[in-house]
């Protein structure tokens, strides 16, 4: 288990996306997915209130919990400002939008209240004096954001530090092995500010599943074509390091790819979503997959650009 950040939230080391409960997984299949990932020893959520078709992810983890008595066992993250019905930070929405999930979670508090895009249409004051009244009234434990820019990210916690108001403890970006921005662009200031770092889309929308090897097969799935951008030299590269790697191991390449971002400083645990159980096996094999110094490095050198 891992400490987000300052917070006492203390996590799996795979955070399980539930953006396709809803989408490419029904009710049934969701909660067999949640079965499976809490009995794996999994307690980690991430959803948002647009993920399944405006509310139903977050419906779907609702029901599971009332059925299955778990609340206290799981730590629930989810998101504001993206969806259509609920859109931007202002407090207004904030207020609203937070008593919309906790209804559909059937909860009483949030673990960890994201801002799901920054909101430059509404100071960062407003907002940030929204999320402290949220954890003053037991609401929200603890807040995060997502898709900030760095300058905006530093000066939200600033002014968080100045009013004494409640402080952002994680930050979710896009970050990956085959996309790694992250390390320059938030990891000196996330380190800093003792932040801890969840990476969304942390398999490459599948490629580094070793799914994709051939742009003249791409196979049914709707991320195929985005996914085949990473299709090149480099891409190429990358996937003969997992290879010799994930072989060392008996392990997947997805497994292996997972294991190389949570080694990578300031990651608490990265996202992946799984449709099924099947796909959460290998998520779940990432958590237990420790790959030696080199094996690191050579993964890291194979994606450098």
């Amino acid at each position: 288990m891992t400490k987000i950040g300052s917070s006492e939230l203390d996590v799996y080391g795979l955070n399980l996306g539930c953006n396709v409960f809803n989408y490419t997984a029904d009710e049934p299949a969701s909660h067999e997915v949640l079965d499976a990932y809490t009995a794996a020893g999994g307690n980690f959520l991430d959803t948002a209130d647009t993920y399944g078709q405006g509310g139903g992810s977050e419906r779907f983890i609702g029901t599971w919990l009332a059925k299955r008595g778990r609340r206290d066992d799981v730590v629930i993250a989810t998101k504001v400002a993206k969806w259509a019905e609920r859109p931007g930070l202002s407090a207004k929405n904030l207020a609203a939008a937070a008593e919309d999930s906790l209804r559909r979670l059937q909860t009483d508090h949030i673990d960890l209240y994201y801002a799901h895009e920054d909101d430059r249409d509404t100071p960062l004051e407003e907002t940030l004096t929204a999320f402290d009244a949220l954890v003053r009234a037991g609401k929200v434990r603890y807040i995060g954001a997502s898709n900030y820019a760095p300058d905006r990210l530093a000066e939200a916690l600033s002014i968080s530090d100045r009013e004494g108001l409640a402080r952002y403890v994680a930050l979710q970006p896009h970050y990956n092995l085959v996309e790694r921005d992250y390390e320059k662009d938030f990891a000196p200031l996330v380190e800093r500010e003792d932040l801890s770092t969840l990476p969304y889309f942390a398999l490459a929308l599948g490629f580094l599943t070793g799914k994709y090897r051939s742009k003249d097969e791409p196979g049914d799935s709707p991320r195929a074509p985005r996914a085949l951008k990473y299709l090149d030299d480099r891409g190429e590269r990358v996937l003969a390091a997992l290879d010799e790697v994930a072989a060392a191991h008996r392990a997947s390449v997805a497994a292996v790819s997972l294991a190389w971002l949570r080694s990578q400083p300031t990651i608490a645990a990265p996202i992946a979503s799984a449709r099924n159980t099947d796909q959460l096996k290998d998520l779940v094999a990432s958590v237990s997959l420790e790959l030696s110094t080199g094996e690191i490095a050579a993964l890291s050198e194979a994606s450098a650009s």
